[in-house]
């Protein structure tokens, strides 16, 4: 895959990072510059009005008249400072109108005078008594100011994240609905794979594999209307055959109905063990399925050696087993039996009269061999790639054959984990030398 597609293509998570960033950093600025303003302008409001209230409280004769109004001027917010001479009798007092009882302890105090709530700071000397009383609403409308100043803020900006976010989302995830849409106007036959322009990078793990999926789906089908094709004309061939026998028994005559019967019988047969090898490979391109039993190899082994007994006593070919290190492996047995069976069926078909065959299973280098020796004439050079190819055939004239028997052969070690080849023999004799190798590690030894 080509990197500079990748780098080029657009990161929701970069792309959902740099915009959160963004949003987080204007929120921030926003929010510091409004709750200062907020915060400022009460405290300077309140300061300055803790200066003039104090500034007319110093002591008796300081008066306000000349003295310059607060920009706020709200009688709550004035002190009500009240002083008192050693004699006990009040010297000034800022409020005349609020009765504030004198505090016995020095120190702050809560009061409650003229229908309010008061904050009062008594303080003590030889010569006299100052308190000093704040309304109690004054610092709730500092509070209430303060916590409205920086909550403004986040009320302004939480719907303002909710747009800001989802768009960027939407030009994100719009990339996703483009490509979904793609994905459904394809048609089941379009061969070629989804474009990586404009795909989210974290996405582009997901395209490879559809586009994987794509090619080996069109694959599959391509190696299905080529099987099709092939069958159609293999079994052509043995149906032609036979109609040309049906249409000829009318005017047979004794001699040779026989003959004629004989060979229609023959069509039948290879045209049935066609259709069952045909069959045979649909099922194994079905899921494997997961049940399994143990299968004593050995004697699984002999009972294939013994049905092709009669076939090879027939061609004259001597066929012989020899089970040298017998084991025990979990697989479906009608699988394995099918697959030891075509490569005893391939080399007995192939073998010539005169000629012989060794089956053997043994051990060798921590695997279980299952191997087909034959002294016949051995593969064509150039064919040993193409034997495993289905209707391939690369035997000798007048032999009869389907070309599916490797083909499921291989089909079965595929699906079981088995290795499997089919070669001309490096011993130094002609043939064909067949070898199924199962890995120790799935078998129980014997």
């Amino acid at each position: 895959m080509d990197v500079a597609k990748i780098m080029m293509s657009v990161s929701l998570r970069r792309s959902t990072l740099l915009w959160m960033t963004g949003l987080l950093s204007a929120v921030g600025l926003v929010t510091m510059l409004i709750a200062f303003w907020f915060v400022y302008r009460e405290a300077a409001e309140f300061l300055d009005g803790q200066l003039r209230q104090i500034a007319l409280n110093a002591g008796p004769g300081m008066v306000g008249a000349d003295a310059p109004g607060s920009p706020d001027e709200d009688p709550e917010d004035q002190f009500a400072i009240t002083i008192w001479g050693a004699d006990g009798r009040v010297v000034h007092a800022s409020l005349p109108n609020v009765q504030i009882p004198r505090q016995r302890q020095s120190g702050y105090a809560n009061v409650r005078a003229v229908g309010d709530l008061w904050r009062v700071y008594t303080i003590r000397a030889a010569s006299r008594t100052v308190q000093v009383a704040q309304r109690d609403t004054v610092r709730e409308e500092i509070a209430r100011s303060t916590a409205m100043g920086a909550a403004a803020p986040i009320i302004i900006v939480i719907p303002l994240s909710w747009l800001v976010v989802g768009w960027a989302m939407n030009q994100m995830f719009g990339r996703l609905n483009t490509l979904a849409n793609g994905l459904a106007k394809r048609s089941a036959a379009a061969a070629e794979p989804i474009p990586l322009a404009g795909i989210p990078t974290e996405v582009v793990p997901l395209v490879w594999s559809m586009n994987g999926l794509i090619a080996r789906l069109q694959a599959a089908l391509t190696a299905q209307k080529r099987f099709l094709a092939d069958a159609a004309h293999e079994l052509r061939t043995p149906l032609a055959a036979m109609q040309i026998q049906v249409d000829t028994l009318a005017s047979s005559t004794p001699t040779t109905l026989n003959e004629r019967r004989a060979a229609l019988a023959s069509g039948v047969r290879r045209a049935s063990a066609l259709i069952n090898q045909l069959l045979e490979l649909a099922r194994l391109d079905e899921p494997v399925a997961s049940s399994s039993e143990a299968i004593e190899l050995g004697p699984l082994l002999l009972e294939c050696v013994g049905d092709h007994v009669p076939i090879a006593q027939a061609k004259g070919v001597d066929i012989g087993v020899d089970i040298i290190s017998p084991a025990t492996i979990h697989g479906a047995v009608g699988e394995v039996r099918t697959l030891l069976g075509n490569l005893i069926d391939n080399a007995v078909r192939y073998t010539p009269a005169g000629e012989k065959i060794d089956v053997s299973l043994y051990r060798r280098n921590n695997r279980n061999i299952a191997e087909v020796l034959d002294t016949g004439p051995g593969l064509p050079k150039g064919t040993e790639a193409r034997v495993f190819d289905r209707f391939y055939r690369a035997a000798p004239a007048g032999v009869e054959g389907t070309g599916l028997g490797l083909a499921i052969a291989r089909q079965i070690a595929d699906r079981n984990g088995f290795g499997l080849t089919v070669e001309n023999r490096k011993d130094g004799l002609t043939g064909v030398a067949a070898r199924v190798s199962i890995p120790a590690a799935r078998s129980l030894s014997g």
